[in-house]
C-alpha cells in the first residue's frame, strides 16, 4: 500500500538573508505549490567553523555575501525570534514549517520552538552528541539524509535511535551530495535497498534529490519513498551556491501534481471489469460468432 506522497520544498537559505524573501517562499510553496511543508536551515558558522575556516575567504567570491566565509554564513542566518516568525507565517497560510539543523546550539533552539520536524542533513548526520540530545529532548519527527554516508555509518545511525526507542519517529533520505547531481549518480535503487534494510523498523523511507528536473522523484516514490525533498528557490539566477540546484515554483507545483497523480494511480483493478469500461465493452469487445 502506498502512503499518500508528502512533499518538502527545501527553501534552505535560498532566502539570501530576507526575511521579506522567506515570506514570499513560504506564500508561493503553500498556495500556488501546494507543498506540505517548507524547510529553512539553521547554523551555527562559529561553532561549526574552525578560525581558519572562518576567516578564509569564500571559495567563490561571486556567491558571497560577505569579506570571508564565516561573514558569508552569519549573513544568511535568521535568530530564532526570526524561526519563530517563520513559524507562524506557516500556520497562519496552512504549510508546514521546518528547519534543518547543523550544530547543537541550532538544533537546540529549534527544538525550543517544537516543530513538527527537525531535519539533519547528510553533512551532520555523525553528530551523534547532537543526535542523542534530539532523541533525549525532542518529541517530534527526526528525518536524516543518507547522502556521502557509508552503510556502517547508516547503521549505528539507526542503532542509536533503537537504543533511544525512537526509530518509529525516524525518517531515513536516500541522497547523493552533490549540487547538482548528475543523472548517473542519482542511483535510485539505493531507495530500494534502505526501504529492504530499514523499511520495517524506520517510520518513512524519503528521497532528497538534487538533480535537475522531475521525473526521477516520481520514480523514487514509487520504488517507495514517499517523502520526496527538492531545493526550492523563487529564482534559480539568484545569487547564492543553492538556487542552480533548486526548482522554481512552477517545478515544485508540477512535482506535486504529478505525484499526487501516481499516488491515485498505483493501484489494481478492484475488480475484473471497471465501470468506467462496461459501456466500451458493450460497444467495442469484439464477439465471436458461434454458427
Amino acid at each position: 500500500m502506498y502512503k499518500k506522497p508528502y512533499v518538502i520544498a527545501e527553501a534552505g537559505c535560498n532566502h539570501m538573508g530576507q526575511m521579506e524573501i522567506a515570506h514570499d517562499l513560504i506564500n508561493t510553496a503553500a498556495i500556488f505549490c501546494k507543498a506540505d511543508a517548507i524547510k529553512f536551515q539553521k547554523r551555527c558558522p562559529r561553532e561549526l567553523l574552525t578560525p581558519e575556516q572562518y576567516n578564509a575567504p569564500h571559495p567563490n567570491p561571486y556567491n558571497s555575501f560577505g569579506k570571508t566565509y564565516g561573514e558569508h554564513r552569519e549573513f544568511l542566518e535568521f535568530t530564532v525570534e526570526q524561526h519563530a516568525q517563520l513559524k507562524q507565517w506557516c500556520e497562519e497560510i496552512g504549510i508546514t514549517y521546518a528547519t534543518s539543523v547543523w550544530d547543537m546550539t541550532s538544533a537546540k533552539e529549534i527544538a525550543s520552538l517544537d516543530p513538527k520536524f527537525i531535519k539533519i542533513p547528510s553533512a551532520c548526520n555523525n553528530n551523534f552528541e547532537m543526535l542523542e540530545w534530539l532523541c533525549d529532548n525532542y518529541k517530534g519527527e527526526i528525518q536524516i539524509s543518507f547522502g556521502m554516508t557509508t552503510h556502517e555509518e547508516e547503521k549505528q545511525i539507526v542503532a542509536l535511535f533503537e537504543h533511544k526507542n525512537r526509530v518509529k519517529d525516524l525518517v531515513v533520505f536516500s541522497c547523493t551530495s552533490g549540487y547538482p547531481v548528475s543523472f548517473k549518480d542519482v542511483c535510485l535503487l539505493e531507495v530500494t535497498r534502505l526501504r529492504e534494510t530499514y523499511g520495517s523498523e524506520v517510520k518513512a523511507i524519503g528521497f532528497s534529490g538534487h538533480h535537475l528536473g522531475i521525473a526521477v522523484d516520481n520514480v523514487a516514490y514509487a520504488l517507495g519513498a514517499n517523502y520526496i525533498e527538492r531545493h526550492y528557490t523563487l529564482d534559480r539566477t539568484w545569487k547564492g551556491t543553492d538556487h542552480a540546484a533548486s526548482l522554481e515554483p512552477d517545478g515544485i507545483r508540477k512535482l506535486v501534481r504529478n505525484l499526487n497523480a501516481i499516488y491515485e494511480s498505483l493501484s489494481y483493478k478492484s475488480e475484473e471489469i471497471l465501470p468506467i469500461e462496461r459501456m466500451q465493452r458493450e460497444k467495442l469487445k469484439y464477439r465471436e460468432h458461434v454458427i
